[in-house]
């Protein structure tokens, strides 16, 4: 159902080089870094400190962090790239990273995160709520655990939008492990659902950091709790495609926020954001229906789970696109959804390289 990234020869009159006075460095026009802030971007050496930086303060700057221990890092902020290397029973909130977070020789620590590319190497007893546009990476790694990101403050979603990252694309457990131990327990498994983020990573209570106005509640998150790779509660699932008209990503959120509060037995699995062209409509919805709707820009679309969760889908979607002109798909019954389901996120797969 649809609902409408030399060499040079010296002349004869040159000076001997003794006698050439001094001259100052050329500066070029490419070279206009303030190079008297770099520490700014480097926490390193620190031990029982609480540290980091607030909003405003990176701007997509790089970030490196190195050789601490027993400390509270907060990057309450959005960066180019991160390297966290050598560390030890620290707390880490990393805001969004444009690029990629590297974590290296690290162990004991704990991380709420969001970024595009997540890797570590050489890492042990490591915990990581985290939000991944592409697939998370662990090598030489082990008792590694996992959840969904989820975290709040005001300058949040717009850290997002800055770095580019989509709260809808978050592949946090869809791992991939460069090293597995053949005939061992895997390297990594997930958190339980209810784990708590204040419980891993403690609020901070120092200022300037204790002013920023943090939620952890799940409900409240910027980024939707995704169930992901965990086994399904139910063998029913629905698909459910937002397409763009300027308020998709509103719509979204609250469909999401609805099924939330009024079908709290219905999970979502997974979420996605992505460019649709004419003929990719056509080959995963198996109609020319939606061709004029994916040229608006990207789709949002979602699966839910549960005990008749196609019937509660269309019953919600029916409350929120009343008076409103735009365009949703909703799966028409049970036997056609997963189909439906694979369709799309196989092809979200394929174009996000997964």
């Amino acid at each position: 159902m649809g609902c409408i990234f030399s060499w040079f020869r010296r002349s004869n009159n040159q000076q001997p080089l003794e006698n050439v006075q001094d001259e100052a460095p050329k500066v070029y026009s490419w070279d206009v870094r303030d190079r008297s802030k770099s520490q700014d971007f480097i926490i390193q050496d620190l031990k029982g400190e609480t540290v980091g930086r607030m909003p405003g303060s990176v701007n997509g700057q790089q970030l490196v962090i190195q050789n601490c221990q027993d400390c509270n890092i907060y990057i309450f902020d959005y960066s180019a790239t991160i390297t966290i290397d050598d560390c030890t029973n620290c707390n880490f909130f990393i805001g969004p990273v444009k690029q990629s977070l590297f974590i290296r020789d690290c162990q004991q620590c704990r991380f709420v995160l969001a970024c595009m590319q997540f890797r570590t190497r050489d890492c042990r007893h490591i915990d990581v709520f985290s939000l991944c546009e592409s697939q998370p990476i662990i090598e030489s790694s082990s008792k590694m655990r996992f959840a969904c990101f989820k975290f709040f403050y005001p300058e949040l979603e717009g850290q997002f939008k800055a770095s580019g990252l989509s709260v809808f694309n978050n592949n946090w457990s869809n791992l991939h492990d460069f090293t597995p131990v053949p005939d061992e327990a895997p390297n990594f498994s997930f958190l339980p659902e209810d784990a708590k983020v204040e419980d891993f990573v403690p609020l901070p209570t120092v200022e300037p950091f204790s002013t920023v106005q943090i939620i952890t509640d799940s409900a409240q998150s910027v980024v939707p709790q995704t169930h992901g790779r965990r086994r399904k509660p139910h063998d029913e699932s629905c698909l459910i495609v937002f397409f763009n008209d300027g308020s998709s990503y509103d719509r979204a959120n609250k469909f999401i926020d609805a099924m939330r509060k009024q079908n709290p037995d219905c999970i979502l699995i997974q979420s996605r954001e992505l460019t649709m062209q004419p003929e990719d409509a056509t080959r995963v919805f198996g109609s020319d229906s939606y061709v004029s709707a994916v040229k608006q820009g990207p789709v949002i679309g979602v699966e839910y789970c549960g005990e008749e969760v196609v019937r509660k889908c269309q019953d919600r979607i029916v409350d929120i696109m009343t008076g409103t002109t735009g365009v949703v798909f909703v799966s028409q019954n049970p036997a056609s959804a997963q189909r439906q389901i694979d369709n799309f996120f196989n092809f979200a797969d394929m174009q996000m390289g997964l």
